[in-house]
This record gives structure tokens, sequence and C-alpha cells, in this order.
């Protein structure tokens, strides 16, 4: 028995000496393990105290920074009070430079200097006539201010209003209103078309701008606008401006002493805002404008006004139906650029258009006609309902020659209700 014990006692002693050899290794792995990370912690607390020390220096000199600034200002300010000057004055001028940037290259101030001044000075060298104008106006422009100037929806209206400037609500146009004409040139220089500012080039700006005065019945349908002889065109409103003088002659009789003396004792309201449409009371409808969409007829080239005696309307206005006039009243808005109707109406860019229908083409008095309507007169020929369809829908192909710069009215529906109101009226 004791020898078999004996037998175990080396094998016992071999594992001790094993384990122990695992410990010291596993204790050493450990210890480098915990030193590595009481290392780093160091190195991160260095680093902390490292920062709050620059931190603490930085608000150190901020603050002595902002202390020399005070003890600056309360220097000037003593300075200023024995001087009876104060901090607001103008500061004085100090001669010298700083030395910091260049001359401008005239290179440079020539890129800077696009303005375009009244006498022409600032214009590049370039031209453009009517024709041209018109086509690159219908391209780029129309879509806002239409193919005659006369303005889509809320955009400018940029031809007519000639007879409207002392009226309440004026229409200031270019022709009516503006007047120099290097205004004109130099914003749609600039400015536009609207989303591709200073795409166009200075030939197509004349052109524009010669199409515009086209438009507002100031040059002929052959005129070219360039550079030369741009300040030979005489505005219509050029001597419609003034110096304003105000500050000399009356500024001070207005900034007199207000009177304070018999004041009202009791103040009445005359009126409320309810009248203009701001606040109306108990959140109801404004006592001026109680009408909804539905009350406005409704008028179109192809139905009647809602609610109206058709028969009796036509038998009124010799067969022709009223809604189908009205219609043709607002299509002729396009047409009124050029032409007139109606009593006192007289020939413009284009002839009077009363009776035209069955009136013989190219017969108007007074009004000069292109080749192509001289020789339809020549012929004898009428404008009836298919020349008028014709020549309304493509002036250029069914009279070639015209002078007529309008591309066509492209609805069919627009064409009827324009002939139903030419027909409205008579010779």
């Amino acid at each position: 028995m004791s020898k078999s014990l004996n037998l175990f006692v080396p094998a016992i002693g071999v594992t001790t000496l094993a384990l122990g050899l695992a410990y010291g290794l596993s204790s050493r792995d450990y210890g480098a393990q915990t030193i590595e990370t009481l290392e780093t912690r160091v190195q991160q607390t260095e680093a902390n105290v490292a920062r709050a020390i620059a931190d603490a220096q930085a608000a150190a000199d901020e603050a002595a920074r902002l202390q020399t600034e005070r003890d600056q200002l309360e220097q000037l300010a003593a300075e200023a009070a024995m001087s009876g000057s104060n901090l607001t004055d103008p500061a004085p001028v100090i001669e010298g430079k700083y030395g910091l940037g260049r001359t401008a290259l005239s290179e440079e101030i020539a890129a800077w200097d696009v303005d375009v001044l009244p006498d022409g000075r600032g214009l590049p060298v370039g031209q453009g006539d009517v024709f041209t104008g018109e086509e690159v106006f219908v391209d780029q422009c129309a879509s806002c201010h239409g193919d005659f100037a006369e303005g889509v929806g809320n955009w400018p209206v940029l031809a007519g209003g000639f007879d409207t400037l002392a009226n309440e609500d004026p229409v200031k146009t270019v022709g009516s209103y503006w007047p120099h004409l290097s205004t004109a040139w130099d914003y749609i220089n600039r400015s536009m078309p609207f989303g591709a500012a200073g795409t166009l080039t200075p030939d197509e700006t004349y052109a524009i701008v010669a199409y515009i005065l086209y438009s507002n019945d100031l040059v002929d349908d052959d005129f070219v606008l360039s550079n030369e002889n741009f300040t030979e065109v005489e505005m219509y409103n050029s001597d419609g401006f003034v110096v304003d003088d105000r500050p000399e002659l009356e500024y001070a009789e207005w900034q007199a002493e207000p009177c304070m003396v018999n004041c009202k004792e009791t103040v009445e309201i005359t009126m409320r805002a309810t009248f203009l449409d701001v606040t109306p009371e108990g959140g109801g409808d404004s006592v001026m404008n109680d009408a909804t969409t539905s009350d406005s007829p409704v008028f179109s080239a192809s139905a009647s006004a809602e609610g109206s005696d058709d028969s009796a309307a036509v038998e009124e206005t010799g067969g022709v139906d009223p809604a189908l006039v009205a219609a043709g009243e607002s299509a002729f808005r396009q047409c009124k650029s050029c032409h007139q109707v109606g009593e006192n109406a007289s020939n413009r860019t284009g002839p009077v258009l009363n009776g035209i229908l069955g009136h013989t083409i190219g017969a108007v008095d007074g009004f000069r006609y292109s080749d192509v309507f001289q020789e339809a007169n020549a012929a004898g020929e009428v404008w009836d309902a298919e020349n008028l369809t014709a020549f309304l829908a493509d002036p250029r192909g069914a009279m070639a020659g015209t002078k007529m710069s309008f591309r066509g009215v492209r609805e069919e529906a627009d064409i009827a209700a324009l002939i139903a109101y030419l027909q409205s009226f008579d010779e």
C-alpha cells in the first residue's frame, strides 16, 4: 500500500510544478495589462490637465484683452470729454495707406462696369432689327409678357398705356412711362430672360428693345436699333420727370412743430376695417366684397353665358352669340396693341377693323398696306369668314409678305370668338 502511494508522489509534484508555472505566467500577463491600462489613464489625465491649463490661459488672455480695450475706451472718452467732442463724431482722416490690395486692372474695371447710361455710355457694339426682335421676344419673353408685350396674367405690360398716366391707376409701360431707353436696354441685358439672366447677346438685346419700341408705335417695322443710333430714339415720357426739390422747398414746412392746442375732447369712429375687407367682424364676409366666384358669369367660345336667354340675346346682336362676342373681346386683347375697333377708332400700326367681315382686303382709308395686301385689293378679294380664319391662324402663311409681326391665334375657338367680336362692330 505504501509503495502505491509513493508512486503518486512524483506525479503530484510534476502537476504542482505545472500549475505553479501556469499561475506565474498568467499573473505576469495580468500585471502587464494592468500596467498598460494605468499608463493610458495617466496619459489621459495629463492631456486633460494640459487642456485645462491652456483653456485657463486663453481665458486669462481674453480677460486681459477686454481689460485693455476697456482702458482704451475710458481713455478715449476722457480725451473726448476734454476736447469737447464725443465718440459719435466722424473718425479723423489719417494720412497714409494700409498697404493692402492693389490697383484694379482695366480689364477688371471693364468687367464690373456694365451699366448703360442715358447718353449711350456703356453700350456694346451691335444692332438688332424689329423682325428679329419679334422672333427672339416670342421665344424668350412672350411666356410672361405676351406675344405683343401686352402682359400675361400678373406679369408686367410692356406696351401701351399712353393715355393713362393722368389716371388714378395709370398703365406704366416702357413706351408710356420710361423716360430713357437705356433703362430698358440695361435691365433686359442684365436681368432677362427670367431664370436665365445674362444669356442674351448684345445683338439679341438690341433686337428685343427694337421690338418693344415697335410694339409701342415708337418706330416703324423696318427699324434697326444699334449703338450708333441709340440716342436718337425719343421716348414718349422723356420730359415727364423733374428734379426732386422737395427737401429745399417743402420739407421745412412739413417739419414744423405740430399743433397741440384746441384738440378734440372725444374721437368718433366713422369707418371700420370691415369696409376694406381687413378684419370682418365675427368672421363674416366683407361688407364690400360679399360676392363669390359662383356669382360671376362664365363665358367661353363654345357655350353661352350661364342663365342667359340665348335666343333673345342672339336676336339683339344680329345673329351673333353674345357669349361668343364676350369671349372674342377677351381674345382681342392680343390685337389691341396694333388695331382698334368701335367708335372713334383710328389706324395705328394696323388698320381699323370695324366692319372687316365682308370688306375688301386692303381697303381701309388712310392706311399704308404692304404689297401683298395691295395685290389682294386689286384682285377684289374680300375678308370673308374663310379668308379671315386662315389669316388669323397663320398671317404669314395666308398672306406671304405681310409686315404683320404676329404668329397667329392657336385655338380655333378663339378664332371663332374673334370673328364674332369683330362682326359686332359695323363699319
